[in-house]
């Protein structure tokens, strides 16, 4: 603001304080946006991503209600990218893993040193190593 003889110098048109968070580009929806929509329009493809560094002014932020009910124009194609920060959900493979990783976890230890075919403590032979529970210790070649 400049200063004159009478003090700061006013706009006449009253400003809002602008908000650091975006909002959704929704009418009347005054919700914090969590995704950019943007249209290809030589593929007919809408995609939705993760929310833009800076607003364009072509691209459209909606909140996560809006971005998840989103549709396209009959003979479009929605494109929806994850930006890998969301926790995705596990699937059979890896629930299969994990049960396995217990099951071995909890078997007698002379049992998993047979099936491996060494004893514990025994230092597994030539490589130094020697395995206690779950852990394994490698000896260095000089010790």
């Amino acid at each position: 603001m400049r200063e004159s003889r009478r003090g700061p110098v006013k706009s006449a048109v009253p400003s809002n304080v602008v908000s650091l968070v975006r909002r959704c580009s929704r009418t009347a929806c005054g919700r914090p946006a969590v995704a950019t929509l943007t249209y290809v329009y030589a593929d007919s493809t809408a995609v939705l991503g993760p929310l833009a560094t800076y607003a364009e002014p072509h691209c459209y932020d909606l909140c996560a209600e809006h971005s998840e009910r989103l549709t396209a124009p009959r003979g479009w194609d929605v494109v929806r990218l994850t930006d890998g920060s969301a926790p995705s959900r596990p699937s059979g493979d890896d629930l299969e893993a994990l049960a396995n990783a217990v099951r071995e976890a909890a078997r007698p230890h002379e049992r998993a040193a047979e099936a491996g075919g060494t004893r514990p403590g025994s230092g597994g032979g030539n490589t130094g190593e020697t395995r206690r529970g779950h852990l394994r210790v490698l000896r260095s070649p000089d010790s």
